[in-house]
């Protein structure tokens, strides 16, 4: 895949694309782009995490809305995501064409992206990328529901088998498809591509 063209054509969509080398790249970027005193919501994302992205908002002078720390109602932190400065999450894939494609169980993640947060930042590694919407579909269910739902212990039929069987299982994860091709305000939505693979 040729970077510079997908880059463009996310760039026509209004969304803003940078390509990092190095988590230390990352943290600058980030540190430019969160102020102190800003309120900072992650969606669930192993990227994140592999690239120390919360222990690095845990240091910051910010208003970490941290849905995983202990004591705190995490519905509640993810309703109140929806109206923070920043949002931070990652992409279950991106077309080549410069579309987003996520699916969703709780649907906060994709919620925010759309709608609320006043910045929306997307941390993808080079591994995200694939050729069309019907690619990025498949991408999910056959690589990041079943390794999802290991991780989360969901008993779903991806979980347990590894292939997805469209379930109607109490902890389906795959809800919600939605795919971005545009966004009004040029300033709203970063996309950070990694070099390298992260995530699912």
């Amino acid at each position: 895949m040729e970077i510079n063209k997908i880059i463009h054509n996310f760039e026509t969509r209004n969304i803003n694309v940078v390509t990092l080398d190095t988590k230390e790249q990352l943290i600058d970027f980030l540190n430019k782009h969160i102020a102190d005193g800003n309120s900072v919501a992650c969606g669930g994302s192993m990227t994140l995490k592999e690239l120390g992205v919360h222990d690095y908002l845990k240091g910051r002078s910010i208003n970490f809305l941290d849905r995983e720390k202990e004591g705190v109602d995490a519905n509640l932190m993810m309703h109140e995501a929806l109206s923070s400065d920043v949002y931070l999450a990652s992409a279950n894939a991106l077309t080549e064409n410069g579309e987003i494609f996520n699916i969703d169980g709780n649907g906060n993640r994709v919620a925010a992206m759309i709608y609320g947060p006043k910045k929306v930042i997307l941390v993808v590694g080079e591994n995200k990328f694939v050729s069309n919407l019907e690619e990025a579909r498949a991408h999910v269910k056959s690589i990041s529901a079943p390794m999802n739902g290991k991780r989360l212990k969901t008993n779903t039929p991806c979980d347990v088998t590894g292939s997805c069987a469209d379930c109607r299982a109490p902890r389906r994860m795959c809800c919600s498809e939605v795919v971005i091709n545009y966004q009004r305000n040029k300033e709203r939505m970063y996309i950070v591509v990694m070099k390298g693979t992260y995530g699912y």
